[in-house]
C-alpha cells in the first residue's frame, strides 16, 4: 500500500512528538521529528511534507512567526500551529493551508485535522 504522504513535526515535547508519530505511523504516513525551529525549518526543503505540525514556543524561537513564510514557500502544505498558551496567531496569507490546535492534542482532534487536510 502507497504512503499518504509525509508529516514533519516541529515541536520540543518529546511525548508529544512520539503521540503524534505513532498516529500518523498508523495511518501509513512517513513521520519526521525535529525538536527546534530550525533544524525543522532546514528539513523542509528536501523532505516537502504533506502536514507540518508546528510548536509556537520552542528552544530557538517563536514557530508561528515562520509560519506565514513557509505558507508562501510551501503552498500546498497544510500547517498545524500548536500551542497550549493562546499566542497572537499570526497574518497569514489568503490562500494558506492552516489551522491552529490547542494543546493538550487527543486522537480525535488529529482526526478533525486528518479529515480537513485530505478534503483540502
Amino acid at each position: 500500500m502507497p504512503g499518504q504522504g509525509k508529516v514533519l513535526i516541529i515541536d520540543d515535547e518529546i511525548d508529544l512528538c512520539l503521540l503524534l508519530k505513532s498516529y500518523f505511523l498508523r495511518k501509513n504516513y512517513e513521520v519526521y521529528l525535529s525538536h527546534t525551529l530550525e533544524e525543522g525549518v532546514s528539513f523542509l526543503k528536501n523532505l516537502q511534507p504533506n502536514i507540518v505540525f508546528l510548536d509556537n514556543n520552542l528552544p530557538d524561537g517563536i514557530g508561528w512567526s515562520v509560519a506565514p513564510k513557509l505558507a508562501k514557500e510551501y503552498p500546498d502544505m497544510y500547517i498545524n500551529m500548536i500551542s497550549a498558551f493562546h499566542p497572537q496567531q499570526p497574518e497569514m496569507p489568503a490562500k494558506a493551508k492552516y489551522s491552529v490546535i490547542e494543546k493538550p492534542i487527543s486522537f480525535s482532534d488529529l482526526d478533525r485535522q486528518l479529515a480537513q487536510v485530505q478534503s483540502a
